[in-house]
């Protein structure tokens, strides 16, 4: 009897001790992995800053769950994930710096649960010196505090990337599979088609080598996040091939596009670079985006010799596919359609450098560890400068919004209103009025739907200085606002609302 109640306390010490040891493990993990995601988040808030305005795209996604201005336009590309995401902040608070603040914070911690996802696949230095590498990319810092989606594409494609390759790894890793379904579905509420092109390496991989579990959650996950998307499609495009062939329209039509050149333009923080004309930016600026795939290339080497060749393998897999549409597929470039592809570089890519600083003995050691913290220095104070460039100039155009937006109101063009014209939707937001477009992309009025808003409410036409107004608004007071000619519709075709 007293040996059965010692053996007992045995296995219960044994049990005590791997579960403090997996403690222990998992401390020294998770500190590390938590310390890139807070120094993430902390130059997030001190180097774009809080008080940054709403961009264009971020008045779209946000102006959706605002009450205090109207709705924009919601064009067929677009996925209501980022909407949803800052409706717990944006649904009953106006203020800006409120919402920068909870999505740096956000997007803090969601790096910090995709680097977690990592776990055992990689050592803990790399996994953090993959998240620094990635959160150190000016496009990186920019964004994560901003209403836009490819941040979070590419954190959901770590998740999912993570997460399957761990349960590859180990059959009972039950939360691994839980987290393939939920980064997959966060990429495809985001941006259905990007999470498409993300997940075509792990579709394969799953076919081929029979891993039905890990196939039917990575599918769930995706129809889960698309669901929304494909709903709209037929209740307000017409159906699925419908939202499709307007969505390639409206990004001027996807097929055979080389805009490798078009995305190096992008580099020197060029928030969308459409047409994208000019010179290249400076070689310094640029020599990051070489360096990437050969560092890429080394660490598929290095782990080829590793013998651990499908953990790397599998991200540059994804990486390159998630590349494909926006540097072959589309005529324009903006820096952060290629957040997913930084994001599954940068972990091989950080193997690969830890290999360069650890593997020549003797003498050579400090001289290769020197050699690559000087790149990596210099790489980041080039990265600081275009973002500190990127910021005073987005900062600057978002106020001068604002001004429009007051000088509109002394106008007598007060909410409720409506702009058409030249940047009609965002000095729309501000000023709190709707925005119309008889064309383009975001066409959604007619002319005579306008000469109506105006016999009820103020309406204003904006045209570059000179430009050339539509038939509509040809005879309306012409007034000077900066680099604007406004065209006000006379107070007397107004009937009242």
């Amino acid at each position: 009897m007293s040996d059965s109640a010692n053996a007992i306390l045995v296995r219960m010490r044994r049990r005590e001790q791997a579960a403090a040891s997996g403690a222990g493990r998992g401390t020294r993990v998770d500190g590390p992995l938590a310390a890139v995601a807070a120094v993430f988040t902390v130059a997030q808030l001190v180097l774009v800053r809080p008080v940054l305005g709403l961009g264009w795209d971020e008045i779209v996604y946000v102006s959706q769950v605002t009450s205090h201005t109207p709705a924009a336009f919601f064009s067929a590309p677009r996925s209501r994930g980022v909407s949803l995401l800052v409706a717990p902040v944006a649904s009953w608070s106006s203020s800006i710096p409120l919402l920068r603040v909870y999505l740096a914070l956000l997007s803090g911690l969601a790096l910090f649960l995709a680097l977690r996802a990592w776990r055992g696949l990689f050592p803990t230095r790399v996994l953090a010196g993959g998240g620094a590498l990635f959160a150190s990319l000016w496009v990186t810092l920019f964004y994560g505090p901003q209403a836009m989606p490819n941040y979070w594409v590419a954190i959901g494609a770590l998740i999912t990337v993570g997460c399957l390759l761990r349960a590859r790894a180990e059959r009972s890793a039950r939360a691994a599979l839980w987290g393939i379904a939920a980064g997959a579905a966060l990429m495809a509420w985001m941006r259905p088609t990007d999470a498409v092109w993300v997940t075509v390496p792990l579709l394969a991989l799953t076919l081929v080598r029979r891993h039905w579990r890990l196939l039917l959650m990575l599918v769930a996950g995706l129809a889960a996040g698309a669901v929304p998307w494909v709903i709209e499609a037929y209740v307000g495009h017409g159906g699925l091939g419908q939202r499709l062939s307007e969505a390639s329209r409206i990004q001027g039509g996807l097929g055979w596009q080389i805009a490798v050149d078009d995305q190096l333009r992008s580099l020197g923080g060029r928030a969308l670079c459409r047409p994208c004309t000019g010179s290249m930016p400076h070689p310094l600026v640029t020599v990051w985006w070489f360096v990437l795939p050969v560092l890429a290339g080394l660490g598929l080497v290095i782990a080829a010799r590793a013998r651990r060749l499908g953990r790397t393998l599998v991200p540059l897999a994804c990486a390159a596919t998630a590349a494909v549409p926006y540097l072959f597929m589309i005529g324009y470039a903006a820096p952060r359609f290629l957040q997913p592809t930084y994001a599954l570089l940068a972990i091989p890519v950080a193997d690969a450098l830890w290999h360069l600083v650890r593997a020549p003995g003797g003498k050579w050691r400090p001289v290769a560890a020197a050699l690559v913290a000087l790149g990596l220095a210099g790489h980041l104070a080039v990265q600081v400068a275009v973002l500190e460039r990127t910021v005073a100039r987005n900062t600057e155009s978002r106020r001068d919004w604002d001004r429009t937006a007051g000088a509109l109101h002394r106008l007598g063009v007060r909410p409720p209103c409506l702009l058409t014209g030249h940047e009609a939707l965002p000095i729309g937001y501000y000023a709190g009025c709707s925005s119309g477009a008889t064309a383009g992309h975001n066409e959604n009025t007619t002319p005579a739907a306008v000469l109506r808003t105006a016999q009820r409410l103020p309406v204003a036409h904006l045209t570059p200085a000179g430009g050339t107004p539509p038939g509509y608004a040809r005879t309306w007071p012409v007034h000077r606002i900066s680099d604007l000619d406004v065209r006000v519709a006379p107070p007397a075709q107004r009937t009242g609302p």
